[in-house]
């Protein structure tokens, strides 16, 4: 699926302002590197649950780690998106602009959205940094999110009470360059949270713990 994606700069006489702190002075205050690991994969595959297990582990060790949270984002910053196409692009968009800007802070920054369009997810990578974008692809069959189904979101789509619902009446497009993938249906959320801090041990964002 191809979808153009235009972000047009409506604002004038406006300046980027340079800090006086650089991102590697609050990274050496933080002891870690900042990064983005954008969870994706549907809904009750488990992106939240991971997330907030990593952001726990994390913080006990001392790490700056905070979750972006799908439906958390959308009570506040994104209350005035739906989820047609065009506003699904649109949520991805702002979150990751504010992604990018926790990574600057040099914080360990989780986000836990379903992200359904290889597309928005490409244009989030590509507003960072090399390297600041890692992509977690929480893998669990459809089957098993529709019996895990915690919010009855599924049940109300196969009645035909929630329009465009990923996996059911709208796609999910799975990652196909993906920097880590978790099988939620395979391991527990201990298991695929310290998969998570292993990997970013190996990236070198974080030291050994």
């Amino acid at each position: 699926m191809v979808r153009a994606i235009m972000t047009q700069q409506k604002a004038t006489n406006i300046t980027w302002h340079e800090a006086h702190v650089t991102r590697a002075d609050r990274e050496e205050i933080h002891g870690h590197k900042g990064a983005t690991l954008w969870l994706t994969g549907l809904s009750a595959s488990g992106k939240s649950t991971v997330a907030r297990r990593v952001e726990q582990l994390l913080s006990e060790r001392g790490i700056f780690a905070y979750v972006l949270d799908g439906d958390n984002v959308r009570h506040g910053l994104n209350k005035d998106l739906g989820f047609s196409p065009a506003d699904r692009t649109e949520n991805i968009r702002r979150i990751g602009e504010v992604a990018k800007l926790f990574t600057d802070a040099g914080a360990i920054t989780l986000t836990a959205f379903i992200s359904p369009y290889r597309a928005d997810r490409d244009q989030v990578r590509a507003l960072m940094d090399e390297g600041d974008f890692l992509e977690v692809y929480v893998n669990a069959p459809l089957a098993v999110c529709e019996e895990r189904d915690p919010k009855g979101l599924y049940k109300k789509a196969r009645a035909g009470q929630i329009p465009e619902f990923t996996g059911i009446s709208a796609p999910y497009e799975e990652p196909e360059r993906a920097e880590l993938v978790l099988r939620t249906d395979q391991h527990d959320v201990d298991g695929n949270a310290m998969q998570v801090i292993g990997f970013l041990e190996d990236r070198g964002i974080l030291a050994r713990g």
